[in-house]
C-alpha cells in the first residue's frame, strides 16, 4: 500500500491521464506522466513529465526509477513498453492483461471461454478468410482490425452488396476479426474497479449513445430492469476476477431482446478508465479516476453512491465553441481538456449534469 506523496507513473498524456493525475493529487500522490507528445494535456497537471518514445528503453528505465508504481491511460501503449517497465516497477494492470485486450480476437476468445455471450466471430487473416467468415456469419457483419482500433477506427461494415475481400483490403490486409451484427435495443456499459485484495466495486449501469462511432452521451441510471443491471455487474466482476485485474476497466455491452426477454452481449473490454465513466467525477461520491488510483496504489476501493440522475455529454470538435453556454446552467459541470486545436472527431471536453427528479 503506497503512502501519500508516493509517485504514480502514468503512460499516456491525454485527457484520461490528465484526470487520473488530478484524482491522484486529491489523494496526496504525485504523478509523473510519460508520453511521446510534447504537447500532452496531462503534463499541465503532473508533478513531472517525460517526453520520449515508447520504445526508448533508456528513458523507460529512468522513468521507472522515478516512480513507485506504473499504470496507463489507454490500451494501445505497446505491450513491450509495459513489459520493460515491469522489470523495474510494479505495473498495474498487469502487462499480460494489456497484451490480451490489445487483440480483439484474443479478447473475444477469453470472454467466450468464461461462458459470457459475445457476438459470433471468426478470425480473418486473408481475403479468402473474409469471404468464408461472411458466408458463415451472414450479413450485415462488421470487419475489424485485431489491433489499434477505437472510436470506429479500423473497422468496416459489410452489407449485403459489399465485397468482403475488398473490405479486408481497405483495412490494409492486416489480421482482422469478423463479428456478426448484433441487433440491440441499447448500448450499455459497466465501469468496475478491482483492488489488489480482489475486491470488486461497480458503478451503476450506464446507457450510451454514439454518433459516428464516438460516444456522444451517457445517462445514468440506464433504462434496464434490476435483473439486467445485476447481470451486467456479474459479468464485469467475472471478467475482472478471471483476468486477475487491478484497476478500473469498462465492459461495453449490447442489451438484446429475444423470446426469453432482455439479455446482454459483451461487445468489448476497455482495460482503463473510460469515457462512459466520466459522469462519476461529479455524479458519484467516488470517481472512476479515484478508484483507479486507489486500486493501483493498493488502497481500499470506495463504495460509490450516485448523486441522482446524471448525464454526460462529450464536447467533440467544434462543440468546444459552445461550451460557455453550460457555465450558468443549473446542475452542469464543465470539464475542458486543453488539447489545442478542436479537430473534427477530437474529444475536447465533457459536460456532466445532475438532472432534476
Amino acid at each position: 500500500m503506497l503512502k501519500p506523496e508516493s509517485t504514480i507513473g502514468i503512460l499516456g498524456g491525454g485527457q484520461l491521464g490528465r484526470m487520473l493525475a488530478m484524482a491522484a493529487a486529491r489523494l496526496g500522490f504525485r504523478c509523473h506522466v510519460y508520453s511521446p507528445e510534447a504537447d500532452s494535456c496531462a503534463f499541465d497537471v503532473a508533478d513531472a513529465a517525460t517526453v520520449a518514445a515508447y520504445d526508448d528503453e533508456a528513458a523507460l528505465a529512468r522513468f521507472a526509477e522515478a516512480v513507485d508504481v506504473v499504470t496507463y491511460e489507454f490500451e494501445n501503449v505497446p505491450a513491450q513498453t509495459a513489459a520493460v517497465l515491469a522489470a523495474h516497477r510494479q505495473v498495474r494492470p498487469d502487462p499480460q492483461v494489456l497484451a490480451k485486450t490489445q487483440d480483439r480476437l484474443i479478447e473475444k476468445q477469453a470472454i467466450a471461454a468464461l461462458g459470457i455471450a459475445t457476438a459470433p466471430f471468426r478470425p480473418v487473416d486473408s481475403a479468402a478468410d473474409a469471404q468464408a467468415a461472411v458466408a458463415a456469419l451472414g450479413r450485415p457483419a462488421v470487419l475489424k482490425t485485431r489491433r489499434l482500433g477505437y472510436d470506429g477506427k479500423g473497422q468496416r461494415m459489410i452489407m449485403p452488396d459489399d465485397d468482403a475481400a475488398a473490405a479486408f483490403a481497405a483495412l490494409g490486409g492486416v489480421p482482422c476479426i469478423l463479428e456478426g451484427f448484433v441487433r440491440f435495443e441499447r448500448e450499455v456499459s459497466v465501469v468496475a474497479a478491482r483492488g489488489t485484495d480482489g475486491t470488486v466495486a461497480c458503478f451503476d449501469l450506464t446507457e450510451n449513445e454514439h454518433r459516428d462511432h464516438i460516444l456522444r452521451r451517457s445517462i445514468v441510471p440506464a433504462t434496464a430492469s434490476a435483473g439486467l443491471e445485476q447481470e451486467a455487474r456479474r459479468i464485469a466482476e467475472r471478467i475482472a476476477t478471471a483476468f486477475g485485474y487491478v484497476g478500473v476497466l469498462a465492459v461495453e455491452m449490447f442489451a438484446v431482446r429475444n423470446e426469453a426477454g432482455e439479455t446482454l452481449v459483451v461487445n468489448e473490454i476497455a482495460p482503463r478508465v473510460h469515457n462512459s465513466g466520466h459522469w462519476t467525477i461529479d455524479g458519484a461520491t467516488v470517481s472512476q479516476f479515484e478508484q483507479h488510483i486507489r486500486a493501483v496504489a493498493g488502497w481500499p476501493l470506495g463504495q460509490p453512491v450516485r448523486h441522482g440522475r446524471v448525464e454526460m455529454l462529450n464536447l467533440i470538435g467544434a462543440d468546444l465553441d459552445d461550451a460557455a453556454r453550460w457555465l450558468t446552467m443549473p446542475g452542469a459541470c464543465v470539464h475542458l481538456y486543453r488539447k489545442g486545436e478542436a479537430r473534427p472527431g477530437r474529444k475536447m471536453g465533457h459536460i456532466t449534469r445532475i438532472l432534476p427528479g
